[in-house]
Parts: structure tokens; C-alpha cells; sequence
């Protein structure tokens, strides 16, 4: 028997593992895939991935794209970093998403604003509404506390330092990983301001439509909520289908919903302006 010890056998071992079948990972080519949203067109599918419990993803998304993200089996945990890709020091601002909006739980309509007041990315569409924008995320030493590990390649990755391997492939680094989102998970701030989480189960196959009001790179950590009281590490596999489209334009009644979504937009679409100039 051929072992790793030799050219031929790692070759082996490599092309073995290649052809083992696995239901994470990306599919490819997308506009392959035939499991689409409804009213979308295979050759407008940019991307379609699962990914696994304690995964993670990264990838550059066009103006105009939307991706759905869907919590398959009920119990996913899309911890959610969003940058510019025209010049990513332009990042996902949780603080001034929940001051400026007035709201601190995200649902349909709802932006994700940037440091310099622009949209990064919308929320078309919720079947959940179960999220979370105060938390942040798991990091090496609230996992090794509760699940006795957190190393990214362990049993248990925390979603802190997956988030710092990701923006890695962006020429980013750990000090650019700031406060996240959470989607799929459900946080709510009690009278006295306790935070509360909700250990109620999940509708599985729920999901969450964002569109790229500009150019963005997209991150997601599937970990376990950092307030999740469970004993085991447990989160289950997120779905991940995007397609090309077109950015909210002024025709559509997101973009004047509210004084404060209205002014973002016109940020936005004044970057735009200035990217065609």
C-alpha cells in the first residue's frame, strides 16, 4: 500500500481526497447549479456554496449582487463582515448601522451602513428576523472556556480568528476585523439591558436576501453565537446562492423609507458617480 511518505503515494492520497464526495465547499462551475431562487436565471449565478459548521467564506461581490444566505437545517450562525472592495478601510460600521437606522434588530429593509455613512449592502429579503447586531462574534479564549478548544483548525474554530484567515485572502488583516452581525440567531436587550438569547429552535430553510449597493467583499464565519448556552459546539451547514442584478435605484421605495436611508443612498450613489468619473 502506498503511503504519503513517497511522491507517488501523496499524489494518491491527494487525488483520493479530491474525489471524495463532500456537501460543503463551492460548486462548480455555479451556473451549474439547478437548486436556484426562484426567477433566477443559471447564467446570472455568481456564486453557490454550503458552508459546514465552524466554516468560513470570503469573496468579492459585484455592485448590484445579491446573495442569499440560508440557514438549511435551523441552527446556522452567519456571523457577517462586509468591506468595500473599491477601497476596504470602507467597512461595515455596526455601531452607526443600529444609531442611524434607530434600530437595533435587523430585518427586511434594513441597511448595513459603512464608517463613512454610504450602504454597503440592503436587506431585501427575511423569512427569519432573528438576528443579532450587538454581540460580535466567539474568539480563541470564549471557546477554549466553554468547548475546551478554539484553534481555526480544531474541533471547535472560533469566529474571530476564521474572520482574520478570511480577510487575509484581501490583503486584509486581523486589525482590520471589526464588530460583525450575526444573522440566524436571535438577541434581544431586556429592561434592566440584559442581553437576552433566544434558545428557541429555528425555522430550518429561513433565509436572508442582501443585495451590494456597491462593490463589497463579503465574509461569513459559521460559529455557534458567542452567547449560545449550550455545552457542545453546535451549528449546522449555511447555504450560499448569489446572482447578478442592480443596486436600489431612486425608483425604488427602500431609498426613501426613512430620512436616514434616503441620505445613505445619496452617499452611496455620489461614490458612484465619482468611481465612473
Amino acid at each position: 500500500m502506498e503511503t504519503t511518505s513517497t511522491t507517488t503515494g501523496a499524489r494518491a492520497h491527494a487525488r483520493a481526497q479530491a474525489a471524495a464526495t463532500s456537501p460543503y465547499g463551492p460548486r462548480l462551475p455555479a451556473r451549474d447549479a439547478t437548486d436556484l431562487p426562484a426567477g433566477v436565471h443559471s447564467d446570472a449565478v455568481l456564486w453557490v456554496e454550503t458552508v459546514g459548521p465552524g466554516g468560513y467564506v470570503a469573496r468579492r461581490l459585484p455592485c448590484g449582487a445579491t446573495v442569499r444566505l440560508t440557514d438549511v437545517d435551523g441552527d446556522a450562525c452567519a456571523n457577517l463582515l462586509v468591506y468595500s472592495a473599491r477601497n476596504p478601510i470602507e467597512r461595515l460600521n455596526v455601531a452607526d448601522t443600529v444609531k442611524v437606522q434607530w434600530q437595533a434588530y435587523l430585518g427586511p429593509g434594513a441597511l448595513l451602513l459603512s464608517d463613512q455613512g454610504r450602504v454597503l449592502m440592503s436587506i431585501v429579503t427575511d423569512t427569519s428576523t432573528r438576528h443579532d447586531a450587538l454581540c460580535g462574534v466567539s474568539t480563541l479564549r470564549s471557546n477554549t472556556e466553554k468547548y475546551g478548544a478554539g484553534d481555526v483548525s480544531g474541533a471547535a474554530p472560533n469566529g474571530r480568528d476564521q474572520f482574520a484567515v478570511a480577510v487575509a485572502k484581501f490583503g486584509l488583516t486581523r486589525r482590520d476585523v471589526v464588530p460583525n452581525v450575526n444573522l440566524f440567531k436571535h438577541v434581544r436587550v431586556l429592561e434592566d439591558g440584559e442581553l437576552w438569547f433566544d434558545p428557541a429552535p429555528a425555522e430550518a430553510g429561513a433565509f436572508v436576501e442582501l443585495r451590494a449597493e456597491q462593490p463589497v467583499y463579503l465574509v461569513v464565519a459559521n460559529t455557534p453565537h458567542v452567547l449560545d448556552p449550550r455545552p457542545d459546539y453546535i451549528v449546522t451547514p449555511l447555504g450560499i446562492v448569489a446572482w447578478r442584478g442592480s443596486p436600489t435605484t431612486r425608483a425604488d421605495a427602500r431609498w426613501s423609507a426613512t430620512p436616514e436611508a434616503e441620505r445613505a443612498f445619496l452617499n452611496t450613489e455620489d461614490a458612484r458617480l465619482e468611481d465612473d468619473e
